[in-house]
């Protein structure tokens, strides 16, 4: 399936590495002009380097007023993912105040905060346009000493559906990508051992984990045009995880 997306602007939060960085990549491959954010300088650098048509911005979108500088300085946005997240896991007895502040920040205010602009610029064009928020199964199934994550997540996909609804009817399209863990190279570091894979793979119908590329094909597809009539969503990319 063709996807293509000339003369859109698009905007990826989280964007230095993994599914954010392969999305700004995968969007600039198919002709949008992208601006990549990061708080993290020398991901950015790098990914500047090995794509020269993507600009970047360094931000902490914990920081709601610099966020909103940054972002607002921007202009037209057509294309918004909200992919930056944190996962500060703790058991439920443990969990301190700060990873609370800290996960919910990044995981739901900062989608608030930048959407808000974007969707502000949208609605004043009257131009319509489409956002993708990268969720998780853990939005929907209980998951060890992820209880802030797992409740940022739920959030997120609560989050998405009132956007969906308050901000279709100015064209604005809202949906959220819920993948089970990616094989990003972290993913990789992450779950190598096979005495933590294994209980997972047991528990996805397909037995593997997710690609990155795989992730990135649904967003895609979802901020096209070949997803027109479709917003509200919650769209597991999990292997049948949530099926079970």
């Amino acid at each position: 399936m063709e996807t293509n997306f000339t003369g859109k602007r698009a905007l990826v939060t989280g964007a230095g590495q993994g599914i954010g960085r392969e999305t700004a990549k995968k969007l600039a491959e198919c002709g949008a002009k992208v601006v990549a954010l990061s708080r993290t300088r020398e991901h950015l650098d790098s990914l500047a380097a090995e794509n020269p048509s993507i600009d970047v911005i360094c931000v902490d979108l914990a920081d709601w007023e610099e966020t909103r500088k940054c972002v607002m300085s921007l202009g037209d946005v057509d294309l918004l993912v909200n992919n930056a997240a944190v996962a500060l896991l703790e058991p439920f007895l443990s969990i301190e105040p700060k990873n609370i502040d800290r996960s919910f920040d990044v995981n739901v205010k900062a989608v608030i905060n930048v959407s808000q602009i974007i969707a502000k610029g949208m609605i004043s064009r009257k131009t319509g346009g489409s956002i993708v928020n990268i969720s998780s199964q853990a939005s929907q199934a209980a998951l060890q000493d992820h209880s802030v994550y797992c409740a940022t997540k739920g959030a997120l996909d609560m989050l998405s559906k009132v956007m969906a609804l308050e901000l279709g009817p100015h064209k604005i399209r809202v949906n959220c990508v819920n993948p089970t863990v990616v094989m990003t190279a972290m993913g990789k570091i992450g779950w190598s051992n096979p005495e933590k894979a294994n209980p997972m793979l047991k528990k996805i119908p397909l037995g593997r984990f997710a690609e990155v590329h795989e992730v990135v094909d649904a967003i895609l597809f979802l901020l096209s045009d070949k997803a027109d009539m479709i917003t509200g969503i919650t769209l597991p990319v999990d292997g049948g995880f949530l099926a079970c």
